[in-house]
């Protein structure tokens, strides 16, 4: 079968026209592909665009991508990020460029947007149940040899829905035994006398093959370097047992995967220390939130800041949003708010404000919380703030920031708009 590469996928999304879909696009763009719309290269800030509106910083975006390419590299990883985090192909692409084996995701929804868009390696870090994915996902293994799929299972019940799903399916779907990082993790086999019964289960069907482990450190109860080290060395001890066992059966390679966006140093030091198996072992790294990072959560857990001779990802991210009401000398009002901005971890940074083509620090400006469509400023002495105004802002959390947004400009440093990223939340 010839597969589509995403080429002709991805050519589809620049012929998409600009409308009234995508919000802080400029309103004199209707009707222009966004091929044409890039091609205009357009200022973010003096080219029409209306507030609020997100862009992603064109240096950044390649500054951070060609990090984790090297650290990855560097440490011997192969590296499956989480697409979740942007649910962006062209980004997903941009990833397989720069090293990627392939990309993680977590629902079948995730899994059929991917697919659309040519990428033909996927990890879903999750318990696969739903039987018409089930099937959908087994189709398209199916129909494309060149087509690999690895999923999580963690129960001996989730053993027997796949199963009963699968039947008659002409190739078996790979799976990895979760290990939970503790009783308090959301999901994954508790123990690893419940990860054997699982593997026991996976073996005792034709429908399912057990390639490997997988966990999610991140959920490690009160979490150290020393705790997460350690329940690393309890996955990597797991897929050793399971290998001496001989539960890897008619495989290639062993699995043994982890790593969210928080802890991938800890992966990288535990992973090097696996033994040798008798197969050649994916060491599979998931961070995802490495490709936009933040100003808030990641910036403080980045492994970077405990490995700074690594080198250090930078926040990609800035909403800009107009000043709309300035009542009193201590507040003011933006016209960006829970629609437009990441709030489930912290609020909002003010950073910066433009007047007259003019940028300054946003001294003396805090945000202090969120409406619908607002940000409430405390305002200080120091803050030279008037209606009009552009302020931006610096956002935490990656994966509740990209999903505001279906159509987000790439502007390089000079406000100079090179790209537009479409997401499919």
């Amino acid at each position: 079968m010839v597969r589509d590469t995403g080429t002709e996928a991805l050519a589809r999304l620049a012929g998409e026209r600009v409308d009234h879909r995508f919000k802080g696009l400029p309103p004199d763009a209707d009707g222009l592909t966004v091929a044409e719309l890039s091609a205009q290269r357009r200022n973010l800030f003096t080219g029409g665009f209306t507030t609020p509106v997100l862009a992603l910083s064109a240096e950044r975006l390649e500054h951070n991508l060609r990090l984790m390419e090297t650290y990855a590299t560097r440490h011997g990883l192969a590296f499956a990020p989480h697409g979740k985090t942007s649910m962006a192909p062209q980004l997903f692409h941009r990833q397989l460029a720069h090293g990627a084996w392939g990309i993680t995701l977590a629902v079948p929804h995730q899994v059929r947007v991917a697919r659309e868009f040519g990428i033909d390696r996927i990890f879903l870090a999750n318990e696969l149940i739903d039987a018409a994915a089930l099937k959908w996902i087994s189709s398209q293994l199916d129909a494309d040899d060149g087509f690999r799929f690895v999923c999580y299972v963690d129960s001996v019940r989730g053993v027997e829905l796949m199963d009963a799903a699968l039947r008659g399916a002409a190739r078996p779907l790979d799976v990895v035994v979760e290990l939970a990082a503790g009783e308090s993790a959301r999901t994954g086999a508790r123990t690893e006398a419940e990860c054997a019964a699982v593997a026991d289960a996976v073996a005792a069907v034709e429908t399912l093959r057990l390639v490997g482990v997988a966990g999610y450190e991140g959920e490690v109860p009160q979490a150290d370097p020393e705790r997460v080290h350690a329940w690393l060395r309890r996955l990597t001890a797991l897929a050793v047992e399971f290998d001496k066992g001989g539960r890897f059966k008619g495989v290639d390679e062993i699995v043994v995967s982890a790593g969210g966006s928080a802890w991938f140093d800890a992966v990288a030091d535990v992973f090097a220390e696996l033994p040798e198996l008798s197969l050649p072992a994916l060491k599979l790294l998931r961070s995802g939130a490495y490709v936009s990072h933040d100003d808030g959560h990641y910036r403080k857990l980045t492994p970077f800041t405990r490995v700074p001779e690594e080198g250090a990802l930078e926040p990609a991210f800035r909403l800009w949003a107009q000043i709309v009401s300035r009542p009193s000398p201590e507040q003011a009002f933006a016209n960006a708010g829970k629609r437009d901005a990441a709030y489930d971890l912290d609020l909002p940074f003010a950073q910066v404000v433009r007047r007259d083509g003019a940028e300054r620090p946003a001294t003396g400006v805090e945000i202090t919380g969120l409406s619908d469509q607002h940000a409430w400023l405390r305002t200080t002495a120091e803050a030279d703030l008037e209606v009009g105004d552009w302020i931006g802002m610096g956002l935490s959390h990656p994966c509740t920031s990209f999903d505001k947004w279906q159509l987000i400009p790439v502007a390089e440093a000079d406000g100079t708009v090179v790209d537009y990223i479409r997401t499919f939340f």
